[in-house]
């Protein structure tokens, strides 16, 4: 078979440079055969080399007494939980394979993530997911442009079509995967922002849970040790997704790289998985690493790096699902499902027993070596032979200039002088709850088996999602570690929660990227739980373009400095660049998943409403006096109500959040605090509203409770202390988004005693209202305003089945 020449245009199409197609040169001593460059190619891509973020990842505090695997260890990070038990998570994503097919992009987005935590050796027993997409109304799509011509109104309506498309197929595509696979996805978010037109963001998240003995390493350890293949036939599809997701994607790309998109079968999936753990328990692998991101090859060069070995494979022995495959596309492939396993030799039957068990294809295909290299046969002809330490992980690294761009001027010189107050916070507050991104996103979980493993104690819909650790979530063990396991009736309390905020970055990276974090971990204190962990994913724009990357640079800036005021370590996720379409970049869009452990089952707390006559406690203060926006820069109710992104987003003080955190936890596990809410995106009047209708005593039953705020104490123009400042505007009391704010609710006897500590412990409180009726009723210096707790939860519960419909 004749392989073609290696030109400049060719190297150019595998998005290698020049310079790096010089140093591979070096590398190897002489020209690289095509499987080489491809292999090079997709190893060196962004997408698994990190060759323009590692100088920032390494600003990530990524170190904490409870870490046992830590982040680019391995396929994910391992935390101690206690009782000699962990539990493996990690975030990435699968943006571009879900913009060119929405379904099988998310599908397999989850597939991947899953097997990254059971190769660590862990049970997967929870995923979440996080997602961007372009408006789904046409209301939203007009925002910021002049969309009246029949022209602009006919783009605008495809738009709007394209985004819906889109959203419907890649949450179907995770409701699939999840669903076959049999894991509960029990939390995440869903926002919508012109900015993610054409280029929609698909996060997902998966959780594991192992003992500390049961950790399995992804390396090639032992001389002359077998390596297995196990899984489906290798086929054409997802060839070079790797290389793919490192492009920016424009219609050109998208339309040639639809191959690129790989084809899930959860079904197979969960065959792998069980066929893996139950092998893991017998002592028989020496390493183990999934096919994903790059497919063999990154299988095979990583764990000989990792182990300091060499790797030789014959490809002909690989199980091949399409007639003349080439050794370029069997090493690029990213079928789905497969795995690769290093066998401890001499009990190679023992492992073939276990995969005939789960009628799964398997293959011998090679053996660990001495030499350091990754050699690839075909046939037994040498078509790759590259040192495996020096592609894996000795990629070019890129210091990229950053400047900062000049909208930012602008985004600082916002006032709110040309903002007209509101006239109607009633009217206003029913727009924001109906606003795709505030409203309900039952019609999205709705379609999860978040109930599935019987271990969901919170399901989605509260500030974060509660999980249950018991017995049989845990893998198989061996003989030996099941008679040394104490307590196998044990029981522990995970809370999950993942946020992110693109609006509050891209208007100050750097505050925006703290108030990501301290989100996160406001969700966690307000289900009872204290944090142990994050994962990110960090979605931008080109990091060629110097504002784009000083994005970057500014946002991991303010993520790490909060991770480290929190201590909260880093343990692993994803960097997601080139995101944008012809349009232009997205919005800059770190997200991350916070897992936080419930001490007792008693302080798990939810964010609604409990009984009657319950006192109603804000923590935090009502409106931040220092901002001159009051809490409006970058809110929800300034791009709804006014039409504007603009202005400097709420700042985030990481002192006052981690008062607030462990203030709040302390009143939790005292006793007495009913139900706990944050206060964010939509702020306080969102938030109380929440409160009253987010409960559901059933599957679909909703119970509605109201409330009766009382506003008028929080008089403009004083704080804490009585000091004068600016008047406090109405529509920024009721909707401004101030950081560090959570409501709390509590027996009414309990309220002083609660009032007292917290401001003890230095966390401005004060009680607001009384919980019960049927309404929501609003009392502020500038009126009363009232409206019935039904009409709130009809227009926030429908409000994306009723634009789907």
């Amino acid at each position: 078979m004749t392989e073609p020449a290696i030109t400049p245009e060719l190297v150019a199409r595998h998005n290698l440079t020049p310079d790096e197609y010089a140093q591979i040169q070096r590398i190897l001593g002489r020209e690289p055969t095509y499987t080489e460059l491809g292999i090079f190619s997709v190893m060196w891509s962004e997408h698994c080399s990190y060759k323009n973020t590692k100088p920032l990842l390494r600003t990530f505090p990524t170190r904490s007494p409870r870490i046992l695997v830590g982040a680019g260890e391995e396929n994910a990070g391992i935390l101690d939980i206690g009782d000699g038990l962990a539990i493996a998570f990690k975030m990435e994503s699968h943006n571009h394979p879900s913009a060119v097919e929405p379904f099988q992009g998310a599908a397999t987005g989850v597939g991947g993530i899953v097997r990254d935590i059971f190769t660590m050796g862990a049970r997967p027993v929870a995923a979440l997911d996080s997602l961007r997409f372009g408006p789904i109304r046409e209301e939203d799509a007009r925002l910021g442009r002049d969309a009246s011509g029949d022209a602009e109104g006919a783009d605008l309506r495809a738009e709007v079509a394209t985004n819906r498309r889109l959203f419907t197929g890649v949450v179907a595509g995770i409701a699939h995967y999840g669903n076959c696979f049999g894991i509960p996805t029990v939390a995440g978010e869903v926002s919508f922002d012109p900015t993610y037109s054409g280029n929609p963001l698909v996060n997902v998240f998966c959780l594991g849970v192992l003992r500390h003995e049961q950790i399995a390493r992804g390396a090639a350890r032992g001389l002359g040790n077998p390596v297995f293949y196990v899984g489906p036939a290798t086929g054409r599809d997802g060839l070079a997704g790797a290389a793919f997701a490192s492009q920016d994607l424009t219609e050109e790309s998208a339309e040639q790289q639809r191959g690129a998109v790989q084809v899930g079968d959860p079904f197979m999936e969960k065959l792998v998985c069980e066929a893996c753990l139950e092998l893991l328990a017998t002592g028989a692998v020496a390493g183990i690493q999934d096919m994903g991101a790059a497919g063999l090859t990154c299988s095979t060069c990583e764990t000989a790096a990792r182990a300091g070995t060499g790797i030789e494979i014959e490809l002909a022995k690989v199980p091949q699902r399409a007639p003349g495959m080439t050794p370029y596309e069997i090493m690029l492939s990213e079928s789905q499902e497969r795995m690769l396993i290093i066998v401890q030799r001499g009990r190679e039957e023992e492992v073939k027993r276990v995969f005939d068990k789960w009628d799964l294809p398997w293959a011998e295909i090679g053996t660990v070596t001495d030499t350091g290299r990754m050699v690839v046969r075909h046939h037994g002809q040498v078509v790759a032979d590259i040192p495996a330490r020096l592609i894996a992980n000795e990629s070019p690294v890129y210091h990229r200039e950053a400047q900062e761009p000049a909208y930012v001027r602008e985004v600082r010189a916002f006032r709110l002088d040309g903002v007209p107050e509101t006239r109607d916070p009633v009217a206003d507050l029913r727009r924001l709850l109906a606003w795709p991104t505030l409203a309900s996103k039952n019609w999205v979980y709705r379609q999860y088996d978040h109930m599935v493993r019987n271990g969901t104690v919170v399901c989605p819909g509260s500030d974060a999602a509660v999980v249950r650790i018991k017995g049989d979530s845990l893998p198989p063990f061996s003989a030996d570690l099941q008679a040394a396991v104490p307590n196998p009736d044990f029981e522990k309390y995970l809370a999950i929660a993942s946020d992110g905020n693109g609006t509050y970055v891209y208007l100050d990276p750097y505050e925006g990227g703290k108030a990501v974090v301290v989100e996160a971990a406001r969700n966690l204190a307000c289900s009872g739980a204290r944090p142990l962990g994050v994962t990110d994913n960090l979605n931008f724009g080109n990091p060629h373009d110097p504002g784009l990357f000083w994005q970057l640079r500014e946002s991991v800036r303010g993520l790490a400095e909060a991770c480290r005021a929190l201590q909260t370590p880093v343990t692993g996720g994803n960097c997601s660049l080139y995101n944008q379409s012809p349009a232009g970049p997205i919005d800059p869009t770190p997200t991350v998943a916070m897992v936080g452990l419930i001490e007792r089952r008693e302080d798990i707390t939810t964010q609604w409403f409990k009984d009657e006559g319950d006192a109603i406690i804000l923590l935090g203060v009502p409106v931040d006096r220092e901002d001159p926006l009051q809490g409006l820069g970058g809110s929800a109710y300034l791009q709804v109500m006014h039409g504007r992104k603009t202005g400097m987003p709420p700042r985030c003080d990481l002192e006052a959040a981690g008062t607030l955190h462990t203030t709040l936890l302390g009143l939790i596990q005292a006793g007495g605090i009913k139900s706990a809410h944050d206060c964010s995106d939509g702020g306080l009047a969102v938030a109380l509203a929440e409160c009253c209708i987010s409960q559901l005593a059933g599957r679909s039953t909703p119970r509605l409770i109201g409330a009766a705020i009382d506003l008028t104490s929080l008089v403009p123009g004083s704080g804490a202390e009585g000091a004068a400042s600016a008047p406090v505007r109405l529509d920024a009391l009721l909707f401004g988004e101030t950081q560090n704010r959570v409501l709390v609710t509590c027996a009414p006897l309990d309220a002083v005693k609660v009032v007292e500590r917290a401001r003890l412990l230095g966390v401005p409180a004060q009680r607001i209202g009384t919980v019960g009726g049927d309404w929501l009723r609003l009392k502020t210096a500038a009126g009363e305003f009232s409206v019935p707790a039904s009409e709130l939860h009809d227009l926030w519960w429908n409000s994306l089945g009723r634009v789907l419909a």
